[in-house]
């Protein structure tokens, strides 16, 4: 039985910039209550670990006391929440925010100055999307509208079309984006987008690295949090080629669905540390009871050399 790892997987630059953010603080304010306004990033592994080191994480800025040290996820916030936040008598506000989605903030912010239409294209109800739309500022008189599948795309009603642009979500589907993309430009033939891809370059990195992994793999375990975009992401791009299985821990492994298979393939969310993945191994080496296992990272060719700095208050 060979055992074959995707490469990259797990950790991209944001999420590592936000969980250094959270040590950072513990380590300096070690004194203070220190809050996450939502989970740092999505992954129990991650939030519990920092939970059993005193963090509390809430959605509501109210639950937050005075005097406390408060950070914003990687997944952003709306200028609401930000406002609110600032208003409150805190001792300290860190914004880990990923700075690939700080860049979509800014774009939108920017579409909204000039008076002009917006389309978002993401999912409903995810945070980075309610942090997006929150950016997008009605007073200058444009509008912004929520676009999530080709059906939708096909039907949104836009007032102004000659004055239309787009971002997305950077945890989609690369094959997904594109085709909302194509249905838009049938429609609206003089909408813009940016001048480079809101995807985000971990999220598109995983995706091609998994589509080479799932040519040579009998079976797929895609490791990470089933409420994590770009995980889900991944376990539906594999779906498509070979019989793959969304984990959150070895606990979760089943020895039935490896009968009869030569190869199991690995990858792993932006957001899923390393050590899950290790402990994936651990437990299939383990269940499976082979000798001959072969563990083989399979190079894509994609290198991964992107860091982001801390904010100047932790560095």
């Amino acid at each position: 039985m060979k055992i074959l790892l995707a490469s990259p997987m797990g950790f991209c630059a944001g999420v590592d910039r936000a969980i250094k953010i959270v040590d950072k603080v513990i380590e300096t304010y070690d004194d203070r209550p220190i809050y996450v306004r939502h989970e740092i990033v999505h992954n129990k592994y991650v939030v519990d670990s920092f939970i059993k080191k005193g963090v509390k994480f809430v959605d509501d800025i109210d639950e937050i006391p005075n005097g406390s040290v408060l950070i914003f996820s990687a997944h952003g916030v709306s200028r609401e929440i930000k406002s609110k936040a600032e208003e409150k008598q805190l001792k300290l506000l860190i914004d880990a925010t990923c700075p690939l989605v700080t860049k979509i903030h800014l774009e939108v912010m920017s579409i909204a100055k000039k008076g002009f239409d917006c389309v978002l294209i993401g999912h409903r109800a995810h945070v980075e999307v309610d942090g997006t739309l929150g950016h997008f500022d009605q007073s200058y008189g444009g509008n912004i509208y929520l676009v999530g599948s080709e059906q939708e795309a096909k039907t949104v009603d836009i007032k102004n079309t000659d004055h239309l642009f787009y971002v997305t979500q950077t945890t989609l589907s690369v094959d997904e984006t594109k085709n909302i993309i194509y249905q838009l430009k049938e429609r609206f033939p003089k909408i813009q987008g940016p001048k480079k891809d809101d995807i985000c370059y971990a999220t598109q990195n995983r995706q091609d690295a998994l589509k080479a992994l799932s040519k040579i793999s009998s079976v797929v375990l895609v490791v990470g949090s089933s409420h994590s975009s770009n995980t889900t992401r991944l376990l539906e791009i594999s779906q498509k080629h070979k019989p793959t299985y969304l984990i959150s821990s070895c606990d979760e492994l089943n020895p039935k669905w490896f009968e009869g298979k030569e190869s199991i393939g690995i990858t792993a969310g932006a957001s899923t540390p390393s050590i899950l993945v290790d402990n994936v191994i651990s437990k299939l080496q383990n269940i499976l009871n082979d000798t001959r296992i072969e563990v083989t990272p399979i190079d894509s060719s994609i290198e991964e050399n992107i860091e982001f700095l801390l904010p100047q208050l932790l560095r």
